[in-house]
């Protein structure tokens, strides 16, 4: 089985979708058959780090929401990541454009560095509050994986891996990717947002009976669920 992911390294829903996933997937028998391939997404192309700006006064300015409720929505996203065991540090949070960190990923998939570049990055974004827009910070993070330094180096100082990067975003317009996380099993079901564990479970154990099917590409969203993502107009709280 194959499970094509749609992300942002900046996309806090991104990370909570990923571990959700990781959990129903502990639970699914045939998980040693599952592969999982992550997808570059950019919720704000044009994102640019403001040095003395925080995320909060960033992300206020940028969607129009008065700077209490920007806070008091970010708590909620904390809370669900500590649901799932993760620990989002939004008051040191650095805004930042990921189309480098993309390139990146993808170098690292060649080298089959992908699943490892894209937790780390995921976790120096989110607890560490590194930011990601910095190449020095990206050569540092993937060398920490494995990857070499000077490779990685040679990539962000260069345009190499754009095209795969556009190509992914363009694929994601193309089948109708409106936020994400947004996850495509075998080509043929569709499962957006940050699912509960328990959705996950249900759409791998459906999709392994009917692996053989000709691929159609269909939503499995729950008609209620307490599904969350984002898109360029921000992260929706439910």
């Amino acid at each position: 089985m194959k499970i094509e992911v749609w992300s942002d390294f900046v996309c806090p829903f991104c990370y909570i979708g990923k571990r959700r996933l990781e959990k129903a997937m502990e639970q699914f028998s045939h998980r040693d058959q599952v592969t999982v391939q992550f997808k570059s997404y950019q919720l704000d192309p044009t994102a640019k780090h403001i040095p003395g700006k925080d995320f909060y006064e960033t992300f206020s300015e940028l969607k129009g929401m008065p700077l209490d409720q920007v806070k008091a929505m970010n708590r909620q996203v904390a809370q669900q990541a500590a649901g799932v065991g993760l620990k989002y540090n939004f008051d040191d949070m650095k805004y930042a454009n990921t189309f480098d960190a993309h390139r990146v990923a993808k170098y690292a998939d060649e080298q089959g560095k992908g699943k490892e570049v894209t937790e780390r990055f995921l976790h120096a974004h989110f607890t560490e509050s590194q930011l990601l827009s910095d190449r020095e910070t990206l050569v540092k993070l993937a060398e920490e994986v494995g990857l070499n330094p000077a490779e990685v180096d040679n990539v962000v100082n260069s345009d190499k891996y754009r095209n795969r990067v556009n190509e992914d975003i363009d694929v994601a317009h193309q089948i109708g990717v409106q936020g994400v996380p947004f996850f495509v099993f075998n080509e043929k079901y569709a499962v957006s947002g940050a699912q509960p564990v328990e959705v996950f479970s249900e759409v791998l154990e459906k999709v392994w009976e009917e692996e053989k099917e000709k691929p159609v590409l269909k939503s499995l969203n729950p008609k209620k669920s307490e599904t969350s993502y984002c898109t360029d107009e921000g992260c929706d709280v439910n």
